[in-house]
């Protein structure tokens, strides 16, 4: 029997068409309005629906939408609600209009990433790198800024937490009606569906094209569950990092070449391509070879115009959380791409390696050595990632690896309470009015809002978090088959009254989410504290294959029935984007523990400062540039220990100790109004000194200017062929003088006594081999050096041409005397071209030998 499938798409009455298209477009995920008449056309099937508005508009009943149709004042909302959409989406005074260069006229960026958590109704997230994703299209949009996102469209959401009866978490794959969520077909000119051909194993795999409309500019989706294709490739993109190592690297050559190739099918020019994490880095050979096919050009010329033009932000600060495929698997999918490329296989795994004598094919490496503008998540996390790829630039000191740091931010509009933003609309409103965003409210104002608005603003979010939590607990409880009392027990449990310490995030073993049971007596004295208590809000996933992971929910989840804590540690099952934004509007604290500096950015609690909730954390990631004791707290500081043991031990004495001593006396001390006023003075200063800097808002705007915009500049110019291919002869003819380049100190020998500020004359010798002056920086470093071998601080600046010949040139400066004390200095000589956006890329650099 074959089964034959159709689309039904709802029937709404005139009145409300304009129903469908705020249904489609991910807009309404930042707006309340919106959001409040989804749920006002049926509370119920909204919850059902998992806040998926296009569903609820296919499954209610026709009679309800004819009663609607009918009601005035609901029709006053959605006329409304449209118009300030249309002005949203026809606004030319955007960000981006009022500061864009003509130049930046056709810019288009491309956003790859392997998940975007826009909003609930569309499962294509699985933790931060997902919400990230979802908040950097959502700030671009906002902003005004042309770009597109492009991603896999998961037949299966990411796992569904359940908990059986021994509290071990059970997974659960819900397959996802793309027909009732807020996508569309890609259909090309004769009204057919789009499809593009990608080559794996020697199969042509078609690939259909989805579209998410997310603001002023959307999200395509690929997807390979598709009729014409073969059982196994069918599945490709089935599963959200699922499957085996094959199946990945399926993955993400469907999304590095099938993404570019989306794009152009599409219509589509970008000019900058950004890779979010190296899932995506096969795009860049891709784009090459488009290129190379395009423009008739060498591989050294098309990789010059994609080095030039590509972004890359690495996520992961352990070596063990970047991509690597064995090379086999690699040969067996990449090899044809070589062909066309004209690489040997040999080459082409060369790019993939982190030194010679690498046994994996490594994606952030591959995304390293063809991007020019690299940046890690956070401050603390670029130190971390220079330090790991330091072997990719071994000649260059760490501090001047070429990774940047942006540190990440979060969409606040997406979640910011809707009280706390009512709240701030009434007193935040700047000198020109209108409706307050992060682009317009004064913050100056915050510390003349009441603290008693304040606080019951946050109390209201409180009881609203622990209803949810209690309703929760009661579906979970009726499930596994408890009895009345257990079910009635739960419904009591947490108190709104309570200080209240909320921890939720994917249960990674170096996030440590059990070191707050360290020590259970120790723990169940502050918990049951008569006149101070404090009751804890846990939630987070555990990867499917992350038994550990596991064991530790397990742990935390046995507290819920644990008579000695009265039902005040709690674990929320299932966690989602729905139960984060209720815990870091709801808590009063929110706690994060992880093993420094193994956090890259963590943006958890950028969302719970924007609440005005206080952070208690180790200083690693964001946390490390927003701590100060007026905002919240640091667990320990930045010192290292002897072993595992002892910092698990110090660390969590230190949040035992930091509550007892400070945080529950703080909280629970209340003037004659019965508020918390030194409490709520630092939520005020949490909110006015974060929430302006921990966002995505500024984060987009860092990467426009110091990577889109250069990056768009250098792929117009390089659009010159000439141009072009007189950057890859001079980069060929660099990297085959270079072994004959060489410099020298020219008898550095000070005769006078050198007082600080003063200077002090150099000169070197230069061996250029074939190469010319003017092909070099030959620079003058000075510093302090660690050994004799390596600056652990120090800056180099460009010294004079005096005289040359015969390929020996004469080069002279001043070193600076900065301070008093020893100054060491060296010459070094880099490579220089006017068109080179990156000076250490590729890698050349020689240091003065004698």
């Amino acid at each position: 029997m074959k089964i034959r499938s159709f689309n039904v798409l709802p029937n709404l009455p005139e009145s409300l068409k304009a129903l469908d298209e705020l249904s489609t477009n991910m807009w309404f995920t930042w707006n309340w309005d919106a959001i409040m008449m989804f749920v006002d056309i049926d509370d119920y099937l909204w919850h059902r629906s998992h806040r998926n508005p296009k569903w609820i508009l296919g499954t209610v009943s026709p009679e309800r939408l004819e009663t609607l149709s009918r009601d005035e004042a609901f029709l006053g909302r959605v006329r409304d609600i449209k118009a300030r959409f249309d002005a949203y989406l026809a606004d030319k005074g955007t960000w981006f209009n009022q500061n864009h260069d003509p130049r930046e006229n056709d810019m288009l960026v491309a956003y790859f990433s392997m998940e975007y958590g826009i909003g609930e109704g569309l499962p294509i997230y699985s933790g931060g790198l997902g919400m990230l994703s979802g908040d950097h299209l959502k700030s671009a949009s906002d902003l005004g800024i042309p770009l597109v996102g492009v991603g896999l469209l998961y037949r299966k959401g990411y796992v569904q937490q359940v908990l059986n009866r021994d509290s071990w978490q059970v997974e659960r794959y819900p397959e996802n009606d793309w027909y009732n969520m807020p996508v569309r077909i890609v259909s090309d000119a004769k009204g057919e569906p789009l499809r593009i051909d990608v080559q794996l194993d020697g199969e042509t795999v078609k690939v259909g094209i989805w579209k998410v409309p997310v603001g002023r500019n959307f999200l395509v989706l690929l997807d390979t569950n598709l009729p014409e294709n073969s059982p196994q490739s069918r599945t490709i993109t089935e599963q959200l990092y699922g499957g085996d190592r094959e199946n990945r690297i399926r993955q993400e050559v469907i999304l590095g070449v099938g993404g570019p190739r989306a794009l152009r099918a599409m219509g589509l020019n970008p000019t900058v391509y950004h890779v979010n994490e190296g899932h995506s880095a096969f795009l860049l050979f891709e784009r090459i070879r488009q290129l190379m096919s395009d423009r008739n050009l060498t591989f050294r010329e098309a990789k010059e115009a994609v080095w030039a033009s590509s972004a890359f932000t690495t996520h992961t600060p352990v070596m063990a959380g970047n991509e690597y495929f064995d090379f086999e698997l690699v040969r067996k999918y990449m090899e044809p791409y070589c062909r066309q490329m004209g690489l040997s296989m040999a080459e082409f795994l060369e790019i993939g390696k982190e030194e010679p004598s690498s046994m994996g094919f490594c994606m952030t490496v591959v995304a390293l050595r063809l991007c020019a503008f690299l940046n890690a998540v956070s401050l603390l996390h670029r130190d971390t990632s220079r330090e790991m790829w330091q072997k990719i630039w071994p000649q260059l000191p760490c501090y001047e690896i070429p990774i940047e740091g942006i540190t990440n931010g979060v969409h606040t509009s997406s979640w910011i309470s809707h009280e706390l933003h009512k709240l701030f609309q009434r007193h935040l409103k700047g000198e020109h009015g209108g409706e307050v965003s992060l682009e317009n409210c004064d913050w100056s104002k915050l510390d003349g809002i009441d603290d008693k608005d304040i606080w019951e603003t946050h109390l209201i979010r409180k009881q609203k978090l622990v209803k949810l939590v209690r309703d929760r607990l009661k579906r979970q409880y009726q499930r596994l088959g408890s009895d009345r009392t257990v079910l009635e027990e739960l419904g009591q449990a947490l108190n709104p009254e309570y200080l209240t310490i909320g921890f939720a995030r994917r249960f990674a073993t170096y996030k440590r989410a059990t070191l707050f049971m360290r020590n259970l007596e120790r723990l169940a004295e502050i918990v049951v504290n008569e006149k101070m208590p404090v009751q804890f809000v846990v939630a987070g996933k555990a990867h499917p294959a992350d038994t550990h992971g596991k064991e530790y929910i397990k742990a935390v989840a046995r507290l819920t029935m644990d008579k000695r804590f009265k039902n005040r540690v709690i674990f929320v099952e299932d966690y989602n984007m729905n139960v984060a934004r209720y815990m870091v509007q709801g808590v009063d604290v929110w706690l994060n523990n992880p093993i420094r500096p193994l956090e890259a950015s963590g943006t958890s609690g950028m969302k719970a400062a924007a609440n005005g909730v206080l952070n208690l954390s180790v200083l690693d990631g964001w946390w490390v540039e927003g701590f100060s004791p007026e905002v919240g707290w640091s667990i320990g500081t930045t010192e290292r220990y002897n072993s595992e043991e002892e910092r698990d031990y110090v660390e969590s004495e230190a949040i035992y100790d930091l509550l007892q001593r400070i945080v529950a006396p703080l909280y629970y001390d209340r003037g004659d109004d019965g508020i918390p006023h030194n409490w709520v003075r630092m939520m005020k200063a949490s909110i006015r000194k974060l929430a302006p800097r921990f966002n995505t808002n500024r984060m987009v705007k860092e990467y426009y200017d110091r990577f889109y915009v250069p990056a768009h500049r250098a792929a117009a110019s390089l659009s010159d062929g000439g141009r072009l291919a007189g950057l890859a002869a001079w980069r060929r003819r660099v990297e085959e003088n270079w072994p004959k380049v060489r410099v020298a100190l020219d008898d550095f020998k000070p005769e006078m006594e050198i007082h600080s500020c003063t200077k002090v004359p150099v000169r070197a010798r230069v061996w250029l081999g074939d190469l010319t002056p003017e092909d070099v920086d030959v620079q003058l470093y000075v510093g302090i050096a660690e050994g004799e071998a390596v600056f652990k601080q120090g800056e180099g600046t460009s010294m004079r041409l005096e005289t040359g010949s015969g390929g020996v040139h004469s080069f002279s400066g001043e070193a600076a005397a900065f301070g008093s004390g020893r100054h060491d200095l060296a010459v070094r000589v880099v490579p220089r071209h006017p068109d080179l956006v990156n000076p250490f890329m590729p890698p050349l650099m020689k240091w003065n030998e004698e």
